[in-house]
């Protein structure tokens, strides 16, 4: 009998399908072992395309199915799951341009990739698989929203509050409000202030209704801001900064992207840039991956310094992390959009200044800080005093100084930083020394120590690294001599006394722009009343279901002036408004307009991993119990989380920073038992295969190429061949339903894995399978004999030699699954087998 694997896999898929074979039990319910240790291992889950799934897709899948047969036959509790990230604006655009509702096409394309996993053998718990489309599932996630909303973040306890709690200590005067609406602690209790100080606090009882709301709106977690946005106008909606290349285009479809000013939803994320970083110590995470989100988060020390206007009242507050320069700054530079750039741009430069901030509008922030790009800007006709020599210098505004990052403002100190030497060079302005570099530094340019002190302009760079101070003094502070480290620490020192700045920690990290202007997202469980009253929607009334409606489709417009309307306006009277009295109750009292923005795609996917351990639950987003066992350490302490977590390295500073960030905040708020949600985090490389493009650039369908010693050609003409990322856009894929059918799933998952490490792009071959289905074909000649089927094996004990193989080979294997290396865990078994072959039957 030959190796049938259509048979074989269809048999034992069946089976597994109707016994529930990879059912995990909660505890409590019956069935559950409690003597067995637990294993968490989950997938990134797919976004449900229409495309389904190709080769390249399921890598890490087939790697996360080894580990949890493994651990199941090591005694372990092992929870897989599996689900579909089904909101966003993939299947939404595809709705638009095909007239179909994106419900239709995304229930259909979950059905299918179902279909294609099932196919593969995959030991999934089926009956909690989920999509974040799922009615019982999104309801949760506006419930969490209202968690943030209803929070606010103690900078005290550095941990999320509920709202009513700083209600309370603001009522009771244990907290103050500063006179630009920061929160202000008594220095009675012996506390540091929070932000500001007691001059011009206002107490509680003080404000009206309406000003205690601004106040409390002012320090939600969710709240809404207006401020300027990455707007795509052919996608129609905002994009967080996340989701803007770096050459200033749509990540997704790659589409143009502007600047505009927009009244959105935010979260608070950056309250939690501290805990962010900081808590990367606690996981098993690839340092690279590491690396980026502190990257992103950007913690630097530094100083908040305060120019004054030659002419004027308004100071000019810039953040340095290099106090030690402040006299080499020759110049200072505003954003664009600074709000003082109005007040103080002279008459004669009023033209010139509305034109160039006209033209930066229509740039993202990835391609106004490009590196490469010429620097350009305009003189405002305004000077600012330097507090450290007390010299004049002219501000500028130019469209590399971003007002999302630091205070929009910078003094500019052209002979240590490149940029503003560029664009000091540009316009001839001064560059001044004030930090000698070291010798080598020095020698590498080939210049002399007073070469360089007389003349930095000379050089092609500017001098960004650590030295000692020199031409640094002024009858208020002296630098010179000092190494930078100290020469900082007397500049902050200085500062602070003076009233002229004080010490200061900043981030790169941004508030998450949380608005998307699109329909197929969760909707906000918000109402907007008279007077710009904001109330949340009673929880007992989620989920907020999104309208029917056949026009759903954005109306992009690209004019800054008008600001959009969300598909959601379209939506029926009776969606749109709701009465209800002041107190909340549906009396028809008051009209409340629904918000008409939904969430972006990433929301679903911040909670996911937690829904998997109690999918079911009815009253509850996860059920304590269920959460606390699977998501807990192994110790039963904080330390715990999904034991492994497979996916790809580019949800670095998206899904991973957005999902620890939301599991903080409900940790704080006593509803998760750990401090971090993935407690080992693996990166799966591609897989890649040859594309092909004709001579106008245009790929090809590589299935329809054909290869030829004269080269390669489609539809007789000749075309250019690459390796690519396998997808739809290289129009190389090839489906795993194509591979099964000839050669069976277990071939596809042999060759997946044995191509190479699996944390490294592999390039597939169609032809190369072969070698994987041999090996199963001869394995299976081992024990059965194709001809007769009789089972070739026997009851006698192996020789020594081959024991010791036998056990050297589990070690092995062990071993190399374990480390997630399981194309050497794969070598091992077939130098097993290659010992079996000359055996006429196999010891059992």
């Amino acid at each position: 009998m030959k190796y049938d694997f259509a048979t074989i896999e269809r048999t034992w898929q069946d089976h597994w399908q109707q016994h529930a074979t990879f059912a995990a039990c909660n505890p409590g319910e019956p069935g559950f072992d409690p003597t067995r240790p637990k294993f968490y291992v989950l997938d990134m889950f797919p976004y449900p395309s229409g495309a389904g799934l190709h080769v390249g897709h399921p890598l890490g899948y087939i790697a996360t199915d080894v580990v949890a047969r493994y651990k199941r036959m090591c005694g372990y509790n092992v929870l897989h799951p599996m689900g579909f990230d089904a909101f966003g604006l993939p299947a939404e655009q595809y709705a638009v341009e095909h007239g179909v509702h994106p419900r239709t096409t995304t229930k259909r394309n979950i059905e299918n990739m179902k279909r294609q996993l099932k196919l593969l053998g995959l030991s999934y718990d089926w009956n909690r698989c989920l999509a974040t489309t799922d009615r019982d599932y999104y309801c949760w996630t506006q419930w969490i929203f209202l968690q943030m909303y209803d929070s606010w973040f103690d900078q005290a306890d550095q941990k999320a509050r509920p709202i009513a709690q700083l209600e309370q200590m603001l009522g009771a005067e244990r907290l103050y409000v500063g006179p630009d609406g920061e929160l202000v602690r008594p220095a009675s209790q012996g506390l540091d202030p929070i932000e500001g100080t007691l001059i011009g606090a206002i107490k509680w009882h003080e404000l009206s209704s309406a000003e205690q709301r601004r106040v409390m709106d002012r320090h939600r977690l969710a709240y809404m801001d207006e401020v300027s946005v990455n707007w795509c106008p052919a996608l129609g909606t905002v994009l967080a900064n996340e989701e803007v290349t770096n050459e200033g285009r749509s990540e997704r479809g790659n589409h143009p992207v502007i600047q505009r000013p927009l009244r959105q939803w935010m979260l608070r994320i950056t309250a939690y840039a501290d805990r962010l970083e900081q808590d990367l110590d606690r996981v098993d995470w690839p340092e690279s991956i590491r690396i980026m989100q502190r990257n992103w988060i950007g913690r630097s020390e530094g100083a908040l310094v305060d120019f004054a206007l030659l002419a004027g009242d308004e100071l000019i507050r810039v953040y340095t992390t290099r106090p030690d320069t402040l006299f080499g700054a020759t110049y200072m530079v505003l954003a664009p959009e600074h709000p003082l750039v109005d007040q103080l741009t002279s008459l004669a430069c009023r033209r010139e200044v509305d034109r160039y901030r006209q033209q930066a509008a229509g740039r993202s922030d990835a391609v106004r800080q490009a590196q490469e790009k010429t620097k350009t800007g305009v003189f405002t006709g305004a000077s600012a005093i330097n507090p450290a020599n007390g010299q004049a210098i002219p501000v500028w505004i130019a469209d590399y100084v971003l007002m999302a990052y630091g205070t929009g403002a910078i003094m500019a100190v052209p002979a240590h930083d490149q940029r503003d030497f560029e664009f000091a060079g540009q316009f001839e302005l001064p560059i001044r020394a004030v930090v000698m570099p070291p010798r080598r530094w020095l020698e590498a340019h080939e210049v002399t120590a007073e070469a360089y002190r007389a003349d930095p302009a000379a050089l092609d760079e500017a001098f960004s690294g650590s030295g000692h101070n020199i031409d640094s003094a002024s009858d208020q502070v002296q630098l010179d001599g000092l190494e930078t480290g100290s020469a900082c620490a007397r500049m902050i020192e200085w500062l602070a006394s003076s009233g002229m700045g004080r010490p200061q920690v900043q981030y790169k990290l941004r508030d998450w722009l949380f608005s998307r202007q699109r329909y197929w997202g969760e909707p906000f469980p918000i109402l907007h009343g008279p007077g710009g009253r904001v109330v949340p929607v009673d929880p007992s009334q989620l989920p907020v279901e999104l309208p029917e409606m056949a026009d759903f489709g954005p109306r992009a417009d690209d004019d800054p002036q008008v600001t959009p309307r969300p598909p959601l306006a379209r939506a029926g009277k009776s969606w749109r408004i709701v009465r209800r009295d002041e107190a909340g109750h549906g009396d028809c009292t008051v009209s409340y307009r629904r918000e008409l923005n939904t969430m972006p795609q990433w929301a679903g996917s911040c909670w996911y991993y937690l829904r998997f351990c109690d999918p079911t639950c009815p009253d509850r987003f996860v059920g304590r119990q269920a959460e606390a066992y699977w998501m807990g350490g192994s110790d039963g302490g904080l330390e715990g989380g999904v034991d492994l977590y497979v996916g790809g390295a580019e949800h670095a500073v998206l899904h991973l920073l957005y999902a620890r960030f939301w599991h903080k905040v409900l940790y704080d708020l006593g509803h998760v038992s750990t401090i971090e949600p993935f407690k080992r985090l693996y990166n799966q490389g591609y897989i890649q295969a040859h594309a092909y493009r004709d001579a106008r650039g245009m790929y090809v369908p590589a299935d329809q190429v054909e290869t030829t010693e004269a080269g390669c050609f489609f539809q007789g003409q000749p075309v250019h061949r690459e390796f690519g990322k396998m997808g739809k856009a290289l129009k190389n894929s090839v489906t795993p339903d194509e591979v099964c059918r000839q050669y069976g799933c277990d071939t596809l998952r042999l060759y997946e894995m044995y191509l190479g490490p699996l944390d490294q792009s592999k390039i597939w071959n169609t032809r190369d399978i072969l070698g994987a289905h041999r090996f199963l074909n001869r394995l299976w000649r081992n024990v059965v004999d194709d001809q007769t089927g009789q089972l070739l094996v026997s009851e006698r004990p192996p020789g020594e030699p081959l024991r010791r193989l036998l056990h050297r080979t589990i070690q092995r294997v062990s071993e190399d699954i374990e480390r997630l290396s399981i194309n050497t865990a794969i070598a091992a078994l077939i130098e097993l087998n290659n010992e079996l072959v000359p055996l006429k039957r196999v010891p059992r």
